[in-house]
């Protein structure tokens, strides 16, 4: 394709002294780059956070030449490219969930980019087909849902066990209030290009990392702590923290923790 059929119109909000290390923050499925901004607001004199609206989240829409078998790869190249052109490497990344996925294969594909990495509650997606497939059918089985009756689908989304913890934090609230201000339209339209069935596997590229990274994951999201040990035993320079008491979203859950042991790895140097 011609590289301008690639270019996907971000929106990225900065915070914090531009002449201060940038961490790059990706969000999770259903938030925004808004999302980071109580961390970035306890950074802002240690670092400058670059917030980005994901794809079919906050302000960035989903291009009309979005393709289903390559939109993931190419969200990644073009989010590459808008880094490229707007900020000076290398940076820290640091992704959650869905942004942790993306965050995960940029980082692999463009190490040149980044001195250090943070994957928080996130996988190299799934290396067999028919499971993938299986995912795919299940995530446009969301994605109607998402069109049909948003605000009761994301009433059934917090029930799901990973989010347990959250449910029960005082934060909780306001963060479904959050989630129900979304555009339907888009996010159906992210989970069908950028859901887990359609990542391609990163699992054999983990052994060919070039960048310091660390996988942040809740002690009890169980799921992700045994993908964060199989991650670990197949990725160089790697490293796993467990949040005590934690779920999926162990960046709200512990705000305090996770910016302590943000600061403490991006801080370290070799």
């Amino acid at each position: 394709m011609e590289p301008e059929q690639k270019m996907i119109d971000f929106h990225v909000s900065e915070t914090g002294n531009v002449q201060l290390p940038g961490i790059v923050f990706m969000h999770g499925f259903l938030g925004s780059g808004d999302d980071w901004q109580p961390i970035a607001d306890l950074l802002d004199q240690r670092f400058r956070s670059i917030l980005i609206d994901l794809p079919g989240h906050g302000s960035t829409r989903v291009p009309a030449w979005a393709s289903p078998l390559t939109f993931f790869s190419d969200t990644v190249d073009a989010l590459a490219l808008m880094l490229q052109r707007n900020f000076k490497s290398p940076l820290f990344l640091a992704g959650y969930s869905m942004g942790g996925r993306l965050a995960l294969a940029l980082m692999l594909r463009y190490p040149e980019l980044f001195s250090k990495s943070l994957i928080v509650s996130a996988s190299p997606g799934i290396a067999a087909g028919k499971e993938r497939y299986d995912r795919i059918i299940s995530d446009e089985g969301i994605a109607r849902k998402i069109e049909r009756n948003f605000r009761g689908f994301i009433d059934a989304w917090y029930e799901q066990p990973l989010f347990a913890t959250l449910k029960n934090h005082p934060l909780f609230n306001e963060v479904e209030r959050r989630r129900k201000q979304g555009p339907p339209e888009e996010l159906a339209a992210a989970l069908r290009l950028l859901g887990t069935g359609r990542q391609p596997s990163l699992w054999e590229k983990l052994k060919e990392n070039r960048v310091p990274v660390r996988f942040f994951v809740g002690e009890k999201d169980v799921k992700f702590v045994e993908i964060g040990h199989q991650m670990v035993n197949l990725c160089p320079d790697s490293s796993m923290e467990l949040f005590a008491g934690c779920g999926h979203t162990l960046h709200i859950e512990n705000k305090a923790l996770f910016v302590e042991r943000l600061t403490e790895f991006f801080n370290t140097y070799p």
